[in-house]
């Protein structure tokens, strides 16, 4: 029995599909940060966190949530994780209860000026062209949420 041939797809081809690179970029960058991480104990989520507090110390989690594009049900036990770990501190704000404030140890700064990201600059590969693929990723990703604003709510 023989094989039918495979053929070229019409139309659609996977590779020819940015939001396709810009997803499995994101599942390599995940593998590339997980040996890294898994050695301190975090996820790339947790350390994106952590990364975003380090900028702006005391946020609350609604402004946290905001930067990393998380929803605060998602962020919350992140959160918890970090806290348990002694990396970040929760407290309620005293002047609005509601609020949840977050801000980093000393073990979390210490943490951080580890730089554990660093070396995946140069596995990228980019070289001088990595602040310009990084510009232009967030173009993208701001453009796409200004356009479909509207749309999601």
């Amino acid at each position: 029995m023989t094989r039918p041939q495979k053929t070229e797809p019409k139309g659609r081809k996977l590779s020819n599909f940015l939001c396709f690179a810009v997803y499995s970029a994101n599942l390599a960058f995940g593998r590339a940060y997980k040996p890294i991480l898994d050695k301190v104990g975090l996820t790339y989520t947790q350390y994106i966190a952590m990364i975003a507090l380090s900028e702006a110390d005391d946020q609350t989690v609604s402004e946290l949530g905001e930067k990393l594009f998380l929803e605060s049900n998602t962020l919350t036990p992140i959160l918890k994780k970090l806290e348990q770990s002694g990396y970040i501190r929760r407290a309620r704000d005293p002047a609005d209860e509601r609020q949840v404030r977050v801000s980093l140890t000393p073990a979390g700064r210490r943490l951080l000026e580890q730089d554990l990201g660093g070396s995946l600059r140069d596995a990228t590969g980019l070289g001088d062209e990595f602040p310009v693929v990084q510009k232009s990723v967030a173009r993208l990703r701001d453009n796409l949420l200004r356009n479909t604003q509207g749309a999601t709510k």
